[in-house]
């Protein structure tokens, strides 16, 4: 048995890891944000590995989710796009909330009761109300807080998300003896309660930053269709930023394949591979469990080498993994828990140094309306490309996957291309 005073020095130590005394300076909107985001992560995660399976065995074919994940994305744009301008006059912590209301609490309830192809694209264009609240709720976390803390606050953020998947064993185990429709069904509703509960708590523990209440007296008696007119100025100042235009290219990229990673993962290993349903739940937790090792044990270790070279080694892994998973005999899990382990490392490497990465190289004075024009350039981007991933897997489900390997390999090329940011002096 382990001594006492050994274990006490263990946690003294673990207090004063970076992340956690990072956490613990940090009082204001980013400690309640990260603290709050298992409320979103846990049912989420508990959905996620058989969202698409749902759909499948409720008779939505391959191609009419591809389309329904084209749809949604064209309807994100108009959100994001407008996004920024809700945050601007209404300010981010409202906008935050009516984004979770709507774009969660509403559409999971409508996902609840869906059982055709009309109920689910309903629910999506619902959820696309949550790309205001993404303008929104990144300018409440980051805007008051000091721009060397961003890599460990959006760290957090993953590790906020990546907790909530140990408890997907749980749908797992439920869906074993219940079935896939039901189970998911009842946890759709526990996540428009908890979302709610969230809308509550932020309303009651998070305050307006500071650059949102100068925005709301600036916009105060703007109109709307003003400050979409004001957008042909500031369009141009975006892409005319080498930087910004390098790490927009490699957002809307991950965000594709993100799209494609997470919506034909489970068809493939379950429909190709012969995984049995049951183990669906288990490959996020081995994700989980690989991406908070590395992030607390080895990312602030990596401070010295900032972002380009990470990333770079992050994508390349990426690569690796879409390569990897075309390989893989029919049948062999040693095979998939190679994919899902070097997916992790490549999730904890790029992730976080990518979202710091596009604030660092944002004008904090305009930050909601650039956040949204970003958005809504990744979002339009992309959406073709759920349709052509529906397309491809129906015709032979690997398809997918090489794919994703050929914009990777683009990604690889552009992020050796980029320079790192100087911080900014507070």
């Amino acid at each position: 048995m382990e001594n006492p005073v050994n274990i006490t020095q263990k946690l003294k130590a673990l207090s004063k890891h970076p992340l956690i005394e990072l956490l613990k300076n940090n009082k204001g909107n980013p400690k309640t944000l990260i603290l709050m985001e298992p409320l979103w992560g846990i049912p989420y995660n508990l959905i996620a590995p058989f969202a698409t399976l749902y759909m499948y065995t409720q008779g939505i074919t391959d191609v009419q989710i591809g389309l329904i994940l084209s749809i949604s994305m064209a309807v994100q744009v108009l959100f994001s796009f407008t996004g920024g301008i809700l945050t601007d006059k209404l300010g981010r912590k409202f906008t935050t909330m009516m984004g979770d209301f709507f774009g969660w609490g509403v559409a999971c309830l409508i996902w609840a009761a869906s059982g055709n192809f009309w109920f689910f694209l309903t629910a999506v264009l619902f959820n696309s109300f949550e790309q205001i609240n993404q303008t929104a709720w990144y300018c409440l976390l980051i805007e008051d807080a000091d721009s060397r803390d961003l890599i460990g606050i959006y760290t957090w953020v993953n590790i906020g998300g990546l907790i909530a998947i140990f408890f997907a064993p749980i749908s797992g185990l439920l869906i074993n003896t219940f079935s896939v429709v039901p189970v998911v069904r009842v946890l759709y509703v526990v996540f428009a309660v908890n979302m709610l509960i969230k809308v509550i708590i932020t309303f009651r523990y998070c305050e307006e930053t500071r650059q949102g209440k100068i925005r709301m007296a600036e916009t105060k008696n703007t109109s709307v269709f003003q400050m979409i007119y004001e957008y042909k100025d500031l369009i141009p100042k975006v892409l005319v930023n080498k930087e910004i235009v390098k790490v927009l290219i490699v957002c809307v990229i991950l965000h594709i394949a993100n799209l494609v990673n997470t919506s034909f993962f489970s068809l493939y290993v379950t429909q190709r591979l012969g995984i049995a349903d049951r183990y669906l739940a288990f490959f996020p937790i081995l994700n989980a469990a690989v991406m908070l090792i590395f992030m607390i044990g080895v990312q602030h270790r990596l401070e010295s080498v900032k972002f380009r070279i990470p990333m770079w080694i992050g994508l390349v892994l990426y690569a690796a993994c879409s390569v990897l998973l075309i390989l893989t005999p029919i049948g062999s899990m040693p095979f998939i828990i190679v994919y899902v382990f070097v997916g992790a490392v490549a999730g904890g490497l790029v992730m976080p140094r990518k979202d710091a990465l596009l604030q660092l190289n944002i004008n904090p004075d305009e930050r909601a309306r650039i956040n949204a024009l970003i958005m809504s350039f990744t979002i339009a981007f992309a959406s073709p490309f759920g349709y052509l991933a529906g397309w491809l897997s129906s015709i032979d489900r690997r398809l997918p996957f090489i794919f994703t390997f050929t914009i990777y390999t683009i990604a690889i090329i552009i992020v050796g291309k980029i320079c790192d940011p100087e911080f900014a002096e507070e």
